[in-house]
Parts: C-alpha cells; sequence; structure tokens
C-alpha cells in the first residue's frame, strides 16, 4: 500500500471492516464454453418440415366444424 498506492493516491486508506480473507473463482468464466448455434439455413429447413409436417393439419381438426 505505502509504495504502490500512496505515492499516487496520498489520501487512499484501506477499511479493515471490509477487509475479507479468501478468493472468489468465477467457474463460469474460465470452464464454460458457448454452445455453436446452428446455421440459419438448418433453422429454415426444420421450420419448413414443421409446416409441412402439419399442412393439413388445421382443416382436419375444423373439418367437423364448417
Amino acid at each position: 500500500m505505502e509504495n504502490e498506492v500512496r505515492p499516487y493516491a496520498p489520501d487512499a486508506y484501506i477499511d479493515e471492516k471490509k477487509t475479507q480473507i479468501g478468493y472468489e473463482i468465477s467457474f463460469t468464466k474460465y470452464f464454460y464454453k458457448p454452445v455453436e448455434l446452428r446455421s440459419m439455413a438448418e433453422i429454415i429447413a426444420d421450420l419448413k418440415a414443421l409446416e409441412a409436417e402439419t399442412d393439413g393439419l388445421m382443416a382436419e381438426i375444423l373439418g367437423g366444424l364448417e
């Protein structure tokens, strides 16, 4: 503190009531590996496949009501 801080900030102080012993390790920062997102082409292909799969489903549901 005296050698590293006081020369640059002479009014600096340490609040002993807030001093804590220990260290917190952020596991996310060091160990998280993000999942690669799917390409837009894959997503569009899946949406088109779902749309084709459900084609006529609404007509089938509402068929008896018309």
